[in-house]
């Protein structure tokens, strides 16, 4: 059951990436066209792409690379195990990896509350573009990697969470 409730969210999440992805290369795309026919380019680009989409592109897939193995393994003493050592072994990782991805949800949320109280912003040719919203994608995917890695804590011996 949690497993299929991970399975949607990360469907959700594969959703708002497709989307960031689009707006980014619709957005990159019009900025040219509109810089080289018109000679007028969209204003405030690098400051969006910059601070929001690239933002969301690097944080949000974070626990859809931990559930699809996609992380750097190194698997120099795998090949001296036995199959219950490498599953503790596996255990332990993912108990690290959790509480690493907690600390960084957990700092990460704290600065993004410290720039969201002080309206966080940067000047696009006078134009204030508020960057303080962006401050709170780096919790969300660290949050939602933790989750990831501490359900694979509780996955039984022979049962691959790993798709």
């Amino acid at each position: 059951m949690i497993l299929r409730i991970q399975d949607l969210l990360f469907a959700a999440l594969a959703v708002i990436g497709a989307v960031a992805i689009l707006m980014l290369m619709v957005h990159v795309v019009t900025d040219v066209v509109m810089r080289n026919v018109a000679n007028q380019p969209v204003p405030a680009t690098y400051e969006i792409v910059t601070n929001y989409y690239m933002v969301a592109l690097a944080f949000i897939p974070l626990a859809w690379l931990e559930r699809s193995g996609g992380m750097v393994n190194v698997e120099v003493l795998e090949a001296a195990l036995t199959p219950r050592m490498i599953w503790y072994s596996d255990k332990l990782v993912a108990l690290i990896s959790t509480a690493i991805y907690l600390a960084l949800a957990w700092v990460t949320f704290a600065a993004s509350l410290k720039t969201f109280a002080a309206g966080t912003f940067v000047l696009a040719q006078t134009v204030p573009i508020p960057t303080w919203p962006a401050y709170f994608l780096p919790p969300l995917g660290f949050a939602l990697a933790s989750v990831t890695t501490g359900i694979r804590l509780f996955a039984p011996f022979g049962q691959e969470t790993v798709e």
